[in-house]
């Protein structure tokens, strides 16, 4: 069994022995930032625009089917630095079928049910290709095998949950890309740590294609990725995530990828709770997701995907403590490496702590708050 912490794991040293995780995110970045305007221009001529007004933030039209060239910035360095194994090509095609499924509903629209199955489709296309979690480790109860009729739907139901969490939060300029950026990074270091290097260089091309996407997408946003790109990052960090992170014997495997998607997790698990209590349809758009609330606070943009952005990064430190602070090595408690995972746990809870404060995720007593929810009867509403 791998140990749960990597004391002596050296990410330079990992990062020489497979250039392809460098070499992997930069044409990626590139690839995308020399595209966008392109696919922009395109999205513009076709009419795939979104308008002001709803739900929607912006106060200009901006085009979408962003996800077009997020998906040639992810498939063209996996071609080129990835071992296209049998995994990988149902890694890739799934991709396939999930951006075109996106960009389907960015182009036309498609009823939730269709789309839910275009979901289910992509999804199913890496568990038939092998991506699926036949075993799962957690501490004290150690490595347990799960049947494929078990963990192939278990993998299926994992993929489609992440790629619509990433779609719920994709409301905010940014704010999509910027955590899809952080997910894929830590998911590099960790699979590099775990002997993965196939899986390291895909997140690490969703890190490089999600930052060279940023450079069209913050505030103000010139292009929108639309579902067509938070449907293909959704499915390829839960892909990853399974191929990287979960097929492994690491005692705390589990906890790597929720720790590090943590936000969109909560995001969607609000939102979805928060429907179902008002009997309201569940993949119908609202604005109650974080980040509107965020807004309804007096938060920018700017403020609020940076606040979240914060809040993502302190939690992948979690995770990263987690997997690389020699806490326990041999039985024995390390002081420093304690006090460091310590301190590391203490800042996400306490940003985590802050966040639901502010927004008022539980109903702390916060009587301000009260007073300007009392005159504003949006506040009310969320």
């Amino acid at each position: 069994m791998i140990a749960a912490a990597a004391p002596h794991f050296n990410v330079f040293e990992q990062l020489g022995k497979h250039l392809g995780v460098v070499w992997g995110a930069g044409v990626a970045l590139l690839v995308v930032v020399l595209l966008t305007p392109a696919v922009g221009g395109m999205a513009r001529l076709l009419g795939a625009v979104d308008a002001p007004g709803g739900r929607r933030l912006n106060r200009s039209p901006v085009p979408r089917l962003g996800g077009l060239a997020l998906f040639l910035g992810i498939f063209v360095p996996a071609l080129a630095f990835v071992h296209l194994d049998h995994q990988t090509r149902g890694l890739l095609l799934g991709a396939a079928v999930a951006v075109t499924v996106g960009a389907i509903d960015d182009f036309r629209g498609l009823r939730w049910f269709e789309k839910l199955g275009g979901q289910v489709l992509a999804a199913g296309i890496p568990v038939g290709f092998g991506v699926w979690v036949d075993r799962f480790t957690f501490p004290v109860v150690g490595v347990h095998a799960l049947p494929s009729w078990l963990g192939m739907p278990l993998t299926v139901l994992w993929i489609v949950a992440i790629m619509n969490m990433v779609n719920f939060l994709d409301g905010l300029d940014g704010l999509a890309a910027g955590v899809a950026a952080i997910a894929g990074g830590t998911f590099a270091v960790i699979a590099l740590s775990l002997g993965k290097p196939d899986a390291a260089i895909l997140s690490a091309i969703v890190l490089g294609a999600s930052l060279g996407f940023l450079r069209h997408n913050v505030y103000p946003a010139r292009i929108f990725m639309g579902d067509s790109g938070a449907l293909l990052l959704g499915f390829v960090l839960a892909t990853v995530s399974v191929q990287g992170l979960l097929k492994t014997a690491a005692t705390v495997a589990l906890f790597f990828p929720l720790l590090v998607l943590a936000v969109p997790i909560v995001d969607t698990t609000f939102v979805v709770a928060r429907r179902l209590k008002h009997g309201q349809r569940v993949f119908e758009g609202d604005q109650a997701h974080l980040h509107h609330r965020f807004l309804r606070r007096g938060f920018t943009q700017p403020q609020a995907a940076m606040t979240i952005w914060v809040w993502c990064l302190s939690l992948a430190a979690a995770a990263l403590g987690t997997r690389f602070l020699p806490i326990r090595p041999h039985g024995h408690w390390k002081v420093w490496p304690t006090v460091g995972a310590a301190a590391i746990g203490l800042l996400a809870v306490s940003i985590s702590i802050y966040v639901v404060y502010v927004l008022e995720i539980v109903k702390i007593a916060n009587p301000y708050q009260r007073r300007r929810a009392a005159d504003d009867p949006l506040r009310k509403a969320s």
